[in-house]
């Protein structure tokens, strides 16, 4: 019997408790997931977040935790978590946030804002937006989601540079790396997105000299992390024009307070942190997948780079 502890609150077990169940069931062995497992007799942490556990030393049998998520900043620096750790990588993340990204991209490259918004009785077609071809798009970080935005945009026809901390070869995309990259990156891209995950080294990535590097105009999208921003720097550039929109899905504080300068900034959209997230389902079998791959003695997928923090 192979012994399962889910970690998350009540919401979370409600979702993915039937998913789990069904995916196990496909397994050669029998599986015993619960809520309720003493320490010293789990074999495997599946941690959904906002989980009571501080402390993983009790846990001296288990072989991994699985994350549910795509993000381990909470998680990756607890000293007491000594065994593997396993983000999500699929689990539906990949596909909900190319069509987020997507989305937000082709609103801004099309100028749709000013139809959408304008419906007042006054023709505006003085403005004909570029083909996709002419309107560079970067991307910083080439993870499995930044991959997968920046070639799902390649096949829409916009020229995508990806950038990423070392260098990588994406097919369809122009990948740089490292500071003069990261300068090259910036000063071609129209549309910039953010997706890099939140470490020391990523903080404030976007900040007063970055923006200042991007041509005038540019458009920013982050549906990475809050902390990748310099939030008094990127208002003070679009009060003056240096950017013209932002639309932010992730922020320092969750949930936004009301009384956040980005809520009422002209320039500002606020997306409530939506631009992807784990699908049951679909997680469920990634899941499956690697506790398969851990009892047949095969490496497992997907594990988190400790020193890098991601």
């Amino acid at each position: 019997m192979i012994n399962i502890l889910f970690t998350g609150n009540d919401a979370s077990w409600d979702e993915y408790e039937p998913h789990l169940q069904a995916a196990f069931a496909s397994l050669p062995f029998d599986v015993h997931l619960s809520r309720d497992i003493p320490a010293d007799q789990v074999d495997y942490i599946v941690f959904g977040g906002e989980a009571p556990i501080t402390d993983f030393a009790p846990f001296t049998r288990a072989k991994l935790v699985q994350r549910l998520w795509a993000g381990v900043e909470d998680i990756v620096g607890n000293e007491t978590l000594t065994i593997p750790l396993a983000r999500m990588v699929g689990g539906g993340l990949d596909q909900g946030m190319i069509e987020w990204v997507t989305g937000h991209v082709l609103r801004h490259h099309l100028g749709m804002d000013d139809h959408i918004n304008g419906q007042d009785g006054v023709w505006r077609n003085d403005v004909t937006p570029p083909l996709a071809q002419h309107r560079p798009v970067t991307i910083l970080g080439l993870g499995a989601l930044g991959q997968a935005c920046g070639q799902a945009l390649a096949q829409l026809g916009f020229p995508v540079t990806g950038w990423s901390r070392s260098q990588k070869s994406v097919e369809g995309l122009t990948c740089v790396s490292g500071p003069d990259g990261f300068e090259t990156a910036l000063s071609s891209a129209q549309i910039l997105i953010l997706l890099l995950p939140k470490t020391p080294a990523t903080e404030n990535t976007l900040d007063e000299n970055a923006i200042a590097k991007l041509p005038k105009g540019a458009v920013v999208i982050n549906p990475g992390r809050g902390g990748l921003i310099d939030d008094q720097a990127l208002l003070a550039a679009l009060d003056q024009g240096q950017l013209s929109h932002a639309t932010l899905d992730t922020f320092r504080v969750e949930p936004l307070p009301p009384e956040d300068p980005f809520w009422a900034h002209p320039k500002v959209t606020v997306t409530p942190h939506i631009a992807s997230a784990t699908r049951a389902d679909l997680a469920a079998e990634v899941v499956a997948e690697n506790i398969a791959r851990g009892e047949a003695g095969k490496p497992f997928q997907h594990l988190v780079d400790r020193s890098a923090g991601y």
